[in-house]
């Protein structure tokens, strides 16, 4: 210490150039750095020993090996200060100073280094379960996943017993990161052994494997681990978050295990039956099966009549499938029981609630009544929506131009902005059957956003709504040769030649090709079934048709479905799917069509 003071003093009484003081200065800063950080060593020592935990005697040596290693560290020799100061760790056996160590071994992108310092750090303080949540991070930063074994074992190990579920259930994400998925799924397989042999954490540890085997895309894995979670614990949170996760991945045999702990009486856990209850129901909407969400909603609201979130998610099912004063009788009940939610959750449902009410009135040509339900949304987040249906409701009246000047007229703050004014103008323009206006329109949004292929789609589809089938080749030929991938232009041909009736070769060909591009959409399968019965292969459309209604049951695909029924004398099954396509969407127009074509009454 004396032979570095004396150094800078000789330093400060030899004044030189310019540059010899700016040198000077920064050895200063430096240096006070260092003694600062030095200092700061023996400090936590002092309070450590005081209060009886892992504290260190720092000795005059000490403080000087503390000293350099923090000045190396500072004039960018990494190397040497690590190597003092994990010998300082060591000797100590200090877990703030085994710490330092490893932060200047990552600083100096030492990771082997790193590691090597966290195994001494472990070996010296067995019962500390930090140094092994570093080896596990450096682990995964050096991309070694299937060396982290060690590190999640010990660490669930040293973790209390009531924090240990919780640690397991973040096992996925933490090492979601993982390059090498399968190497990482492996090694955590091997971490959870005595977890998945303890009956206080099996449930967590099956859902944390069968979480990454979701990951690792191996549905069958993943849903075997949940059987294997439930069965260990049925009302595990982690369990049933799996289920409902494997569910809406489309793992359909997931619904069975929901279904199953729904029929549970709901005592044992409450608060997580309503939970997963509503959580089934979002999925069933969202999986368009209207009808399955409505029975589970009606079931929970008959269990608990002042949930108010069923009588939100039953207003908005009951709208969609076209049962209006019903859907305005829920959602008006869940406005009075609105208040008891807490506020933020209040008011986003709330703002659902005045825009579907607002729907239903527009629907009933009471715009009045419309319009006063959207004047109460006051969620600015939902600003533009409102403006949008404000605009529906405006056009509606005869006033088109007024409604378009209301859309142009929100915040155009960036690209973002202008796309949604351009589609929300365009849509406008498309319900109230002004094709040509809603061609101009996307033409725009094409010349604006020429790399966006479903602006182009778009503009299409009003060309081909205007009759103007020519044109809307020619913008589907063009997409097909910008976007070959875009598999929607193809069908949109191939279904507009399949329903003239005209080039039907063509069609099948452009069709299937789609279908290579997404063999289970149901609406690519609704036209191959078209072209089928155009050509005259009645049974095999038939068999495609019923394969696209079982995947997304629609009024158009019933449409067709009942007119192959129908030319195949079953007029019986031709009534009932043509039933079940007006209960979907009454307003339907091919269904109108086909109906009407065959003097069948709704």
């Amino acid at each position: 210490m004396p032979l570095i003071l004396g150094f800078l003093m000789n330093q400060h009484t030899n004044p030189h150039t310019a540059l010899r003081r700016s040198a000077l200065s920064n050895c200063l800063v430096q240096l006070g750095c260092a003694v600062a950080l030095a200092t700061s060593h023996a400090a936590m020592a002092q309070t450590q020993a005081s209060e009886g935990r892992q504290g260190f005697e720092l000795s005059a040596e000490l403080f000087y090996q503390l000293l350099i290693a923090e000045i190396q560290a500072t004039q960018n020799d990494p190397g040497s200060a690590f190597s003092l100061m994990l010998d300082a760790a060591k000797r100590t056996q200090n877990p703030d100073l085994f710490r330092r160590a490893v932060d200047m071994a990552l600083q100096g992108r030492a990771g082997n280094s790193a590691l090597a310092a966290t195994r001494d750090w472990a070996q010296a303080l067995p019962n500390s379960e930090e140094p092994y949540r570093y080896e596990l991070q450096i682990l995964l930063a050096l991309n070694r996943p299937a060396d982290i074994s060690r590190a999640l074992q010990n660490l669930i190990r040293l973790t209390p017993a009531d924090q240990r579920n919780s640690v397991i259930n973040a096992i996925p994400n933490t090492l979601a990161r993982a390059a090498d998925k399968t190497a990482a799924y492996s090694a955590a397989q091997t971490a959870l052994r005595a977890a998945l042999a303890d009956r206080t954490t099996a449930a967590s540890a099956w859902s944390a494997l069968g979480r990454m085997s979701l990951d690792l895309k191996d549905g069958a894995g993943a849903l075997a681990s949940a059987r294997n979670a439930i069965q260990a614990d049925p009302i595990s949170t982690a369990a049933i978050s799996l289920v409902l996760d494997l569910f809406e991945n489309q793992i359909a045999e997931a619904e069975i295990l929901i279904q199953d702990f729904l029929a549970r009486p709901a005592t044992a856990a409450p608060e997580m039956h309503t939970r997963t209850a509503l959580q089934y129901a979002r999925l069933l909407i969202e999986q368009r099966r209207d009808a399955d969400a409505l029975a589970q909603l009606s079931q929970l609201i008959q269990r608990q009549p002042q949930q108010a979130e069923a009588w939100l998610l039953q207003g908005i099912v009951q709208n969609q499938l076209r049962q209006p004063q019903a859907a305005q009788t829920s959602l008006t009940r869940f406005l009075e029981l609105a208040p008891q939610m807490p506020a933020e959750q209040a008011q986003r449902g709330q703002t659902q609630a005045y825009l579907q009410l607002a729907h239903i009135a527009e629907q009933r040509n009471d715009f009045a009544a419309a319009l006063a339900w959207l004047d109460r949304i006051n969620d600015t987040t939902q600003l533009f929506t409102a403006q949008a249906r404000r605009a529906s409701v405006i056009g509606k009246q005869g006033r088109v131009d007024e409604a378009r000047r209301l859309i142009q007229s929100l915040p155009d703050r960036g690209p973002d902005d202008l796309r949604r004014k351009m589609l929300a103008e365009a849509q406008l323009l498309r319900d109230l059957k002004r094709y040509n206006d809603a061609f101009e329109v996307y033409g725009k949004a094409v010349e604006r956003f020429p790399d966006e292929p479903n602006y182009l789609y778009e503009q299409a589809m009003m060309a081909e709504r205007a009759g103007n089938l020519e044109r809307m080749e020619v913008l589907l030929r063009s997409l097909m040769a910008k976007h070959p991938d875009f598999y929607h232009a193809y069908n949109a041909l191939g279904y507009s030649f399949a329903d003239r009736n005209v080039r039907l070769p063509e069609a099948k060909s452009l069709i299937q090709r789609a279908l290579a591009a997404a063999p289970n959409n149901a609406y690519i399968l609704d036209s191959l079934g078209w072209v089928e019965f155009r050509m005259g292969n009645h049974a095999e459309a038939l068999r495609i048709l019923q394969q696209a209604y079982a995947i997304e049951p629609d009024a158009e695909i019933a449409a067709h479905l009942g007119e192959v029924h129908w030319v195949l004398q079953q007029r019986d099954e031709a009534l009932k799917i043509w039933r079940e396509g007006l209960l979907l969407d009454a307003a339907n127009t091919t269904l109108q069509e086909t109906l009407k074509r065959f003097r069948v009454k709704p």
